[in-house]
């Protein structure tokens, strides 16, 4: 049976879902951390996370089996470990012409996102940060749409500032003010995200500036996703290896494509 097309709107949102998906710029600080997702039903979901010398793992249970991922961008390489089943995947995530990919940036976001143009236009300040202005355009199966974006010139595609689309929908972070979190130093954000018919939702989240990354975040709908008992430090060189006794497996036909660095996850 012949599978629907997608239709127009669908395709172009999610181009600008990938794009709006570009992996976090983590600081240099090396770190440990749990990962805890709350929903309203009282359901808890747990993970791990360590960042260490341009190295990233995150563990995580999927489908009732944990797995492992471990991103090294020096080597330019990824790893999926299975632990009950002590195998793995590897992938490059070099560029065909085996160098690095481009990493996006807050003088160049589109850079390593394929089907994405940009044109600056110049710099404003936005929520007390200078902000470097971008009309982006993303060209998927023939069809186009353009968005503005206002990215923080210090912290990149990662912290966008504010963001408007032709159709009148429109993202905006409104800073809250100093907070302390765990014993951090963080920055209370709210984003507010309002579509065409001036319907609106609000996210807020607590940035920590040294790790650069938020480590709380409060969705609409109660859903809360925290990093909890951070230990900030160098991480241990064992925990970025495959373990003895693992076999390698086959990357499926049509896996994942090359990234500039292994995923970092939002909390």
């Amino acid at each position: 049976m012949n599978q629907p097309r997608p239709t127009t709107r669908r395709a172009l949102t999610l181009g600008l879902a990938a794009l709006l998906a570009a992996p976090l710029a983590l600081a240099d600080a090396q770190f440990s951390a749990e990962m805890v997702q709350r929903s309203p039903d009282g359901k808890t979901t747990t993970g791990k996370i360590v960042k260490g010398d341009a190295k990233m793992r995150t563990e995580a249970a999927h489908q009732g089996q944990t797995m492992v991922r471990i991103g090294d961008e020096q080597r330019g390489l990824e790893w999926i470990l299975f632990p009950e089943r002590k195998s793995y995947l590897e992938r490059s995530t070099l560029g065909p012409d085996g160098k690095a990919l481009p990493k996006p940036t807050a003088q160049d976001p589109c850079g390593g996102l394929p089907g994405l143009s940009c044109k600056a236009k110049g710099e404003e300040q936005v929520a007390g940060r200078a902000a470097l202005v971008w009309d982006i355009t993303v060209s998927q199966q023939g069809q186009t749409a353009t968005l503005t974006q206002w990215i923080d010139k210090e912290r990149g595609p990662a912290f966008t500032l504010r963001q408007t689309m032709a159709d009148g929908a429109k993202v905006e972070r409104n800073f809250l003010g100093q907070e302390e979190l765990a014993g951090r130093k963080t920055e209370k954000w709210e984003i507010q995200m309002m579509s065409p018919d001036g319907k609106s939702m609000k996210t807020t989240e607590w940035y920590d500036p040294e790790l650069r990354m938020a480590i709380k975040q409060e969705y609409p709908g109660g859903i809360v996703s925290e990093l909890v008992n951070i230990r900030v430090g160098p991480q241990a060189a064992e925990l970025f290896t495959i373990p003895a006794g693992y076999s390698r497996m086959e990357m499926p036909q049509g896996g994942p494509p090359a990234s500039s660095q292994a995923p970092a996850p939002r909390p």
